[in-house]
């Protein structure tokens, strides 16, 4: 961002400052500063003396900077938990107000924006986390993610949107970014274009988006930007914040008419003009030799190169990780992080003997896939938490790992603690929505809803199917239930063959 940007910014927050004391003195109501914290990146938790900060990573980059400054942060004012979210920004969790406007001044220094982290905003532009570095993809999407989060910064100050938009950039391999539905979704093609997605979403009426355009100019990036931003604006529910998101669009004007009404804004901003990009990706200069087999060390496209996979258990980083990291990486040139929509985090650009040292030093992570699974923060810390999401699913691998599964028996899994999505359990194979469990004469009791069949393969996106409401307390069982008896063929062998055997396990718990 330009200095003059950044000038108002930090005048921004110490105005913020202001109000986050005035909210600890009880002057401001939780819902008055809800709406106004939410634009700088934070949000009172459900203790309302403690506070979430939520760092932008455009294209989820946690390049040698960033990392410094999180290492330094995070032991020199002890914060725990450190979440990697699922749209690639890491949240600070259990501040004080005091400690808000501190942290977001020295991130502002380390290049880490927390505008538009929350609130009626553009959020975190989310990129395929190997882009740049993935064999067989399109091409590295990773220079527009990060010219489309800049420009999103720069007009968040002037535009009222009805509520909050999320761009994603696909290297048209890799679509865990969901950008086939998201609100807006660019996916590369072999061509050299994009192909746009826009108004899709997860959360209540899930919606897949509407192609818009087949082969989007790179160089038109941004004129797509303010087409979308321009038709929320217009179409955009202002009345409703329950139906104030793009994917309503698709009720209000259908399919086709949106779809006219984005062209046409995207024709008046490209006759407007001064939007036109010329970018061109950063190439990676290191070479390497050697050789390595792990499941965790991806081959990269470059001869010789590797990236390391770490998933910490539930997307919470252990204390000390981000120093422990960022002290490995220190002599790794060209080395970086990515952080993932799956809440894994990938270190790229790493010679074998390198990763080799990355692999040891991340070995207290995910083993299995069903390890890799993502919950969001839970409502023993968010305040719009119904169930605590991530006890269930350390509950979950506990009980998995005592039954002996063996790695494929089970998929990853997805857990929100509430409708939110924030897990986006509705696109995984196994998906679970907190809410309660009713009782016939009784008082409903803490429950999951369990979603079956959903899938963010770019080619086949599907949602799942809502199969009914399980127990908190028996979830881990019928995850090992479920995996004793895929584990002969595996959980998409097994489901696909032994479709009755699979109700006969679920009517025992639903």
């Amino acid at each position: 961002m330009n200095e003059q940007w950044l000038t108002a910014y930090r005048q921004e927050i110490e105005e913020f400052s202001e109000k986050a004391r005035a909210f600890d003195r009880g002057e401001i109501s939780r819902k008055d500063y809800k709406g106004m914290s939410g634009g700088f990146g934070s949000y009172a938790q459900r203790d309302a003396g403690r506070h979430m900060l939520r760092l932008r990573l455009p294209g989820g980059r946690l390049t040698p900077e960033r990392l410094r400054f999180l290492a330094r942060v995070a032991g020199e004012y002890a914060i725990d938990p450190i979440k990697l979210t699922t749209c690639e920004a890491i949240q600070l969790h259990n501040l004080t107000p005091d400690l808000l406007p501190t942290l977001m001044e020295q991130a502002a220094g380390a290049a880490i924006i927390t505008r538009g982290g929350g609130g009626d905003n553009p959020r975190n532009v989310m990129a395929s986390p190997l882009t740049g570095v993935q064999p067989g993809e399109a091409f590295d999407v990773m220079p527009w993610a990060e010219a489309a989060s800049d420009y999103l910064l720069s007009i968040c100050r002037d535009i009222r949107m009805p509520r909050k938009l999320k761009v994603a950039f696909c290297n048209g391999v890799d679509d865990c970014v969901h950008a086939t539905f998201r609100d807006m979704g660019f996916v590369a093609q072999p061509n050299g274009t994009f192909r746009l997605y826009i108004a899709g979403g997860l959360g209540n009426s899930h919606r897949m988006g509407v192609p818009v355009v087949e082969s989007l100019l790179p160089r038109d990036v941004l004129y797509a930007l303010r087409a979308m931003v321009d038709t929320f604006c217009a179409h955009g529910n202002y009345e409703n914040r329950a139906k104030a998101r793009t994917r309503y669009m698709q009720e209000t004007l259908g399919p086709d008419g949106l779809r006219r009404a984005f062209l046409q804004n995207l024709t008046a901003a490209k006759d407007k003009g001064g939007l036109d990009l010329e970018l061109a990706p950063r190439p990676v200069t290191k070479t390497g030799s050697g050789s390595l087999d792990d499941p965790r060390a991806l081959a990269q496209k470059q001869p010789g190169l590797y990236a390391v996979a770490y998933h910490p258990i539930g997307g919470c980083l252990p204390k000390g990780k981000p120093a422990e990291l960022e002290a490995l990486l220190r002599d790794m040139p060209e080395a970086e992080c990515r952080v993932a929509p799956d809440e894994t985090l990938y270190i790229l650009n790493l010679t074998a003997e390198e990763a080799a040292r990355a692999l040891a030093a991340t070995a207290d992570g995910a083993q299995t896939e069903f390890e890799r699974s993502v919950a969001c923060i839970g409502a023993s810390i968010c305040q719009q938490g119904v169930r605590d999401s991530q006890n269930a699913l350390h509950r979950a691998v506990e009980a998995v790992r005592a039954a002996g599964l063996p790695d494929g028996a089970l998929p990853r899994i997805c857990i929100s603690g509430c409708p939110s999505s924030c897990s986006a359990h509705q696109a995984a194979a196994i998906g679970f929505q907190g809410g309660v469990k009713p009782v016939p004469g009784g008082k409903p009791v803490p429950a999951f809803r369990l979603f079956l069949g959903g899938a963010d393969a770019l080619g086949r996106e599907r949602f799942g199917e809502p199969a009914g409401f399980v127990r908190e307390d028996q979830l881990p069982d019928l995850l090992v239930d479920l995996g004793r008896a895929a584990a002969g063929s595996g959980w998409a062998a097994w489901r696909t063959a032994r479709p009755d055997e699979l109700q006969a396990i679920l009517a025992k718990y639903l």
